[in-house]
């Protein structure tokens, strides 16, 4: 009996090793089960001056590589703190290609763009 409950235990941790990750996957882009505000309808143009604007925690947008990022909704989320409100409203693509970033960032990324930079 005792072997029984001990191999339970073990398949119900190893089975929220494998579903934990997949969760945290598909929330990104969300805000604490809110659905972003970004869709899948055509993406917009804006100015550098347009995005300037949203250049605080609670409306952060960033620029990479000539594209707007809407990333409000991942500021608390983000593992080095407030280290993305330093180029918040602005152009975030040196600090975004920076080594302490692993590569899923580049595919995290695209769940939050908005647009195109105008030049």
């Amino acid at each position: 009996m005792d072997l029984l409950v001990a191999t339970l235990l073990l398949g119900l941790v190893l089975g929220l090793l494998v579903v934990i990750p997949l969760l945290r996957k598909s929330d990104h882009g969300k805000a604490k089960g809110v659905q972003s505000k970004i869709s899948a309808e055509a993406s917009k143009a804006y100015t550098k001056s347009e995005v300037s604007l949203h250049n605080k925690r609670t409306d952060c947008w960033i620029i990479i590589k000539e594209k707007v990022y809407d990333v409000t909704s991942y500021v608390e989320e983000h593992p080095g703190g407030d280290a993305i409100l330093v180029h918040a409203g602005d152009d975030s693509t040196d600090g975004f290609f920076g080594p302490q970033h692993a590569t899923r960032v580049f595919d995290m990324i695209e769940d939050f763009y908005v647009g195109d930079l105008i030049k």
